[in-house]
């Protein structure tokens, strides 16, 4: 068990070491930047109608483009990734001509393209999509069998990027008002995506087609498909937006068990809907799908593969103790429904906004049922895992996410600000703003930044400097010497000047380094730093 979330480190490292050391590409620009034939077009509605062949490994429909004319332009992009080919674009009756460049694709438009109208296209494609090796961290369409020898299919594709396996304007910054998801998959499976499902169709030739609708604006990642021997379950939760509907697909043989486990999942509503505010897609209610990988965050189909294990596969991962409360992937995978699908980055190389604030839930989850010395140790005790090797935030405008220290290091980054902020009501007041001020947006490190900083009324522009584009955590240098206590603020940005609680003297005090020494007097020989503040301690 211990081995997958080595794997997990091991494989985002990888990918932040080769990002440092590599030389990017037009393909990653192209896939990455807001390019001219993507900045014309604002997406307001897609109709992914698609056909699963699992004795095949393929995929074959079409992708409704939806969109609204923000400048008159006659070249569109969209992206499919190889080995996937479109076989035809058509608007208005009109066969398109589609220049391929890589994984983007040109499409040269014939109707007038005005401003404020609203167009749409339909690209037909089909193929054996990418397959995941290793899912969900190299994405792709997984095609497995469970244990009774039916197939059990899933996609995953963060990072790697949706048009892996369907047609669409890939890039972050720009969400979907709504989309229809339409799969026809083998009549003896069921198959489960986001949002509502609204009807089943059967068909003569021994095939159900599903057809999912997303009342709510969704990212492109955040769209899935899973196809299994399922059996189907619900509960209501009171909420504080109202009733909300929770469902849990689970393979049939897993029933009772998912009955007994998947408790967490109310709880986990209870206690986010506490630190975040309402649940942010009551109107697509809470999905809980069972894959055949470990789990990720599609936006209201949240899926599960912890095999009903506490912890990360059985694994405390902070050591504490406490990480064995709960089930990592539930509490982990849901959180994100606020961080990543309600507040989403527009680039991924702001996937902190994503996954700081999600490894952070993590305690809070802790602290809301166990309390705060609880979640202390927790978040604490992850702090294991860091590797403070690179900054947390990647190059821009490429598709390239920057550190795996924006899980574990984020999350202490944001436990030490809350030591700093030094008011819990606050704390909680500027989590749940950032769920309302941002609800349903795409947003850059910055707009999270500049949001904190005004709600907490402190000067943080050094402070996230140092944890997010620095690798290096402050070092608190310090002597003791005739009675007299002499310190500062090493391996620090400019101007770099957070307070800090430490314990001497028998007390609890506040310390103000900045980078020139300091001085106050101490009776004691040493003294001690509060741990909840992630900085290194040197005594000289």
């Amino acid at each position: 068990m211990f081995k997958y979330l080595y794997i997990l480190l091991i494989l985002v490292a990888v990918n932040t070491i080769n990002a440092q050391d590599k030389t990017f590409t037009k393909q990653d620009t192209l896939r990455g930047s807001i390019t001219p034939e993507r900045a014309w077009w604002d997406l307001t509605y897609y109709h992914l109608d698609i056909s699963v062949d699992p004795a095949t490994k393929s995929i074959k429909g079409k992708n409704t483009v939806q969109y609204k004319v923000l400048e008159p332009y006659g070249v569109l992009q969209i992206d499919l990734q190889a080995p996937l080919k479109i076989t035809k674009v058509i608007q208005n009756g009109d066969v398109l001509r589609v220049k391929n460049e890589g994984n983007a694709h040109f499409i040269s438009l014939k109707s007038d393209q005005k401003k404020g109208s609203i167009q749409s296209l339909d690209v037909y494609y089909e193929g054996q999509p990418q397959e995941a090796i290793n899912a969900p961290w190299d994405g792709g369409f997984s095609w497995k069998k469970d244990d009774n020898g039916n197939d059990f299919i899933a996609t995953s594709c963060q990072g790697l990027g949706a048009s892996v396996w369907w047609p669409n304007k890939d890039h972050m910054y720009d969400e979907v008002d709504s989309m229809l998801i339409s799969v026809t998959v083998p009549k003896a499976l069921m198959e489960v995506s986001n949002g509502q499902l609204r009807s089943v169709e059967e068909h003569k030739n021994g095939t159900k087609t599903y057809n999912w609708f997303v009342n709510n604006p969704i990212n492109n990642y955040g769209v899935n498909v899973n196809i299994g021997d399922y059996v189907h379950y619900s509960e209501d939760y009171q909420g504080e937006k109202g009733l909300l509907k929770m469902d849990y697909y689970v393979l049939k043989d897993n029933l009772e068990k998912a009955k007994t486990h998947f408790k967490d999942a109310p709880r986990m509503m209870e206690a986010f809907e506490h630190w975040f505010g309402p649940y942010p897609f009551y109107e697509d209610g809470y999905k809980l799908v069972e894959v055949p990988y470990l789990g990720m965050e599609h936006q209201s189909s949240v899926t599960y593969g912890n095999q009903y294990k506490n912890g990360y596969l059985g694994r405390d991962v902070s050591g504490s103790g406490w990480g064995l409360k709960f089930d990592f992937i539930i509490i982990h995978e849901s959180a994100h429904e606020w961080f990543a699908n309600n507040i989403t980055y527009k680039d991924i190389a702001d996937m902190w906004v994503h996954e700081s604030f999600t490894s952070y839930a993590e305690s809070l989850f802790v602290e809301y049922f166990y309390g705060k010395k609880a979640s202390a140790e927790y978040v604490i005790g992850i702090r294991k895992n860091i590797q403070n090797d690179k900054p947390i935030i990647g190059p821009y405008d490429v598709n390239q996410s920057g550190s795996v220290d924006m899980y574990y290091k984020g999350a202490n980054m944001l436990h030490t600000l809350r030591q700093w902020v030094n008011d819990d009501g606050k704390w909680r007041d500027i989590l749940r703003g950032l769920n309302e001020t941002f609800y349903h947006q795409t947003v850059t490190t910055k707009q999270i930044e500049d949001y904190i900083s005004k709600t907490s009324g402190l000067d943080l522009k050094a402070f996230f400097n140092q944890y997010l584009r620095y690798s290096n955590i402050p070092t608190l240098e310090y002597s003791i010497k005739d009675k007299q206590l002499k310190y500062r603020w090493v391996d620090t940005v400019p101007d770099f000047e957070m307070p800090i609680q430490v314990y001497f003297d028998g007390k609890e005090q506040w310390l103000h380094p900045k980078s020139g020494w300091s001085t106050t007097k101490i009776k004691d020989d040493d003294i001690q730093v509060d741990d909840d503040f992630y900085v290194r301690a040197k005594k000289l």
